[in-house]
């Protein structure tokens, strides 16, 4: 399975997140949607932290009278100089970074005036963010990426202040540089076309930082919140400052699983995404690192949801399955319960992706008319790759022959380890050619298994 791997050891901003795919590998071009649509551009730059090469990208206002070419010899930022100060940096909005004055970076002797997208442009609220991404020329995967991580970032910020998210102006999220981080980092994964993302825990730093409501403590009120719904973890420090942005943490909450240590891989490609404080014994880069992964199941992000009912109808009952899975939910069980007072009741779980909790809480309330849906603990599952074989099964008598789905599980390497007949297609062949469907389906089983045993003959 092909895996990108980030290393949160130095946290990680939208900045960083652009910098690390594109020195992973994706390609510069995949970002012309966003400059297309919107009034920016990405100066995409390289420098030195504490001795490693990084790629630093900065999003630049086009109607700023900036003419700078990307790239542009790229060894004149050391540590910090130049383009690195753009990140990380000096006024904050609702948890984000808001920098508000223009900088002026020498390259090579020569001197740009930049004005930086980051508190310039316009504030929207989420409703409008939504609505500018459906307007973008955006690959259908991409804009749906794009709209569930604005969903992220929205819901936290309205938590923060106690607002509806539709009613809420976001500054971090309406500014143009965080559309270009979202969206960009949407396009280069999608030009990357890994299969999994995942990072090693995430460092928030420490200290405090001043928002527009005052003085908090490191992580910030959003990052906590964007924590909370993602399968990652936070990690204080290693070094007083801001690590972790909330578009940042956004990103990696809709994309990344958390694993514990970096995952074996067979490397083939790496790089690293530089933010722009600079530390004495730490390098700030955030590293992305390209490679196959075999041998093992997939992590799946879900929750589970439950309630207990004890005046459903049984043909209520039998309906709830299908709603609840096209509203979202991965599995649905409903189990018998002795309820309170001794009456018979029923227990249905749930098994659902966390962008889908609120929508499949809201059927199941209203298809159940429970008062209450508990939300487990569970973060993840370990599950199979699957795929579907079709079989045609000829009988003795029989002038045509009969077709038999076969449902096939196998690791990410691709070693299967289950065959399993459709139950429902076996019934039915059994019923047309007088056998039992138990010996449909073991005809069918072989069948694939010699199709199999075939393959790696």
């Amino acid at each position: 399975m092909q895996t990108l791997a980030f290393d949160g050891g130095m946290g990680a901003s939208g900045d960083m997140i652009l910098a690390a795919l594109l020195a992973a590998g994706a390609d510069r071009d995949a970002l012309a949607p966003v400059e297309d649509a919107l009034d920016v551009r990405y100066a995409v730059d390289r420098t030195t932290k504490n001795g490693i090469r990084a790629t630093t990208v900065d999003v630049l206002l086009t109607d700023a009278g900036d003419e700078a070419e990307d790239g542009g010899g790229a060894d004149e930022a050391e540590d910090g100089d130049g383009a690195d100060e753009a990140k990380h940096g000096h006024s904050h909005e609702d948890g984000g970074h808001d920098h508000s004055h223009d900088h002026s970076h020498e390259h090579d002797g020569h001197s740009h005036d930049h004005t930086h997208a980051e508190g310039h442009g316009h504030t929207r609220t989420y409703r409008e963010v939504v609505d500018l991404v459906d307007e973008l020329d955006l690959p259908g995967d991409v804009a749906r990426d794009a709209r569930r991580i604005f969903t992220i970032l929205g819901k936290a910020e309205a938590a923060v202040h106690g607002t509806d998210i539709e009613e809420t102006a976001f500054h971090e999220v309406g500014a143009d540089d965080a559309i270009a981080d979202v969206v960009g980092a949407c396009l280069l994964l999608d030009d990357l076309g890994v299969e999994r993302v995942v990072t090693t825990p995430l460092a928030t730093g420490g200290g405090t930082v001043e928002m527009s409501h005052g003085t908090y403590p490191v992580p910030t009120p959003a990052v906590v919140n964007i924590a909370a719904e993602a399968s990652w973890e936070l990690r204080g420090g290693p070094v007083d400052a801001e690590l972790l942005t909330p578009t940042g943490a956004a990103i990696l909450a809709h994309f990344a699983e958390g694993v514990d240590s970096f995952p074996p891989l067979r490397v083939e490609a790496t790089g690293y995404g530089a933010g722009g404080y600079t530390f004495g014994d730490h390098p700030n880069v955030l590293r992305a690192t390209v490679g196959e992964q075999r041998g093992g199941l997939v992590r799946d992000g879900v929750r589970v949801l439950e309630t207990n009912v004890d005046d459903a109808e049984p043909e209520l009952l039998g309906g709830l399955q299908t709603r609840l899975k096209e509203a979202g939910a991965r599995d649905v069980t409903v189990l018998p319960a002795t309820m309170k007072k001794s009456r018979p009741g029923h227990l249905v779980k749930v098994v659902v992706r966390p962008a889908d909790v609120q929508s499949v809480a809201r059927v199941l309330a209203e298809e159940t008319g429970t008062l209450g849906v508990r939300e487990t603990s569970a973060d993840h599952r370990w599950v199979a790759e699957r795929r579907y074989e079709t079989v045609e099964l000829a009988f003795e008598g029989e002038d045509e022959a009969h077709e038999v789905t076969v449902k096939v599980a196998s690791d990410d390497a691709g070693e299967v380890y289950d065959v399993s007949a459709e139950y429902d297609d076996c019934e039915a062949v059994a019923g047309l050619v007088d056998l039992p469907t138990r010996e449909v389906m073991r005809r069918a089983e072989a069948a694939v298994h010699e199709d199999l045993d075939g393959d790696g003959a």
